[in-house]
């Protein structure tokens, strides 16, 4: 009797070659190389186990039975995915290559992975974190970043490419350019209208740069543009400081900022407009958030709701 293990070894060959392919012809990742490899070895010894010795000898059922199999292990949904699409890979090389009449594996759908709400500060989380005393020109510049991020919705990327005549402090706006290069005008709130005013007075001392970057709304010492990286990692630098709970980033803010604003105004598509999302279903997933806030005021407010005391 032929062993599973040896059926493996008349089909390892042709995953070295692949993975050979991946390294010289797509210049892959040696990590992602990693991923594909493995994701393949998974596979082999599952059909090995069915005694196939050839790759074009696995059919679609051979494929939908490995990723239920992968599902009752209960292997993510994203995981899957990615196992999915490797297969996938592998197959075009094998028939671009001749060792294979099909791909088994485009006909099989992985399970939708779950959509996961952002993260999002409340008001009173808010409130705290920004409250930290402006002392020198560093903490001028980060509250006013904290500030406009959260007052306006803001990416880390708009963020950074601001320029000093992207800001009309005395209207309270600001143009700024998102994705696609999408320019749209949005409102700057009181508190982050202050805080921009107190950094500007600071800005001015280390704006003498005349570099590239020298109309940069947000500059380091030595009067370059701030970058992504430093912007979170000042992000992160005062949540520690102010023991905010939880990762403290840009990105949740601009969470925050889109569910307050849809929690007290219920407006999706002006919350769209704030974001600057292409597609109102990419909005929709603050109305998830929205809602979790709806049932946690009705279950503590409804009679027939509340939970009975112990």
């Amino acid at each position: 009797m032929i062993s599973p293990t040896s059926f493996s070894d008349r089909l390892a060959p042709l995953i070295d070659q692949f993975m050979t392919f991946l390294h010289s012809e797509r210049q892959l990742a040696a990590n992602t190389q990693l991923h594909y490899r493995r994701d393949l070895e998974r596979l082999m010894d599952f059909v090995a186990d069915s005694r196939i010795d050839q790759w074009g000898q696995v059919s679609e059922r051979h494929i939908r039975a490995f990723i239920a199999e992968l599902h009752r292990n209960e292997l993510s949904a994203k995981s899957i995915q990615r196992q999915l699409s490797s297969i996938r890979s592998f197959y075009r090389f094998l028939v671009a290559e001749g060792l294979s009449d099909a791909n088994p594996a485009l006909g099989v759908k992985a399970p939708k992975a779950g959509r996961h709400l952002p993260e999002t500060l409340d008001t009173d989380q808010l409130s705290h974190l920004l409250s930290f005393p402006v002392e020198d020109a560093i903490s001028a510049r980060d509250k006013a970043m904290l500030e406009l991020v959260y007052s306006s919705g803001l990416r880390v990327s708009e963020l950074v490419s601001l320029n000093i005549h992207d800001v009309d402090l005395r209207a309270g706006s600001l143009v700024v350019t998102g994705k696609g290069n999408k320019t749209r005008m949005l409102p700057v709130g009181r508190m982050a209208v202050s805080a921009l005013q107190h950094w500007i007075t600071h800005r001015q001392a280390w704006a003498s740069y005349t570099g590239p970057d020298q109309d940069a709304l947000f500059i380091a010492k030595k009067g370059q543009r701030l970058t992504v990286r430093s912007v979170q990692l000042r992000f992160d630098h005062w949540a520690k400081r102010m023991h905010t709970q939880g990762k403290v980033y840009p990105h949740r803010l601009r969470h925050s900022f889109a569910s307050h604003v849809l929690e007290s105004s219920g407006d999706l598509r002006a919350v769209q407009e704030l974001l600057g999302h292409e597609d109102i279903s990419t909005t929709q997933v603050y109305t998830h958030l929205d809602f979790q806030h709806l049932m946690d005021v009705y279950e503590k407010a409804h009679p027939r709701a509340r939970k009975k005391d112990d």
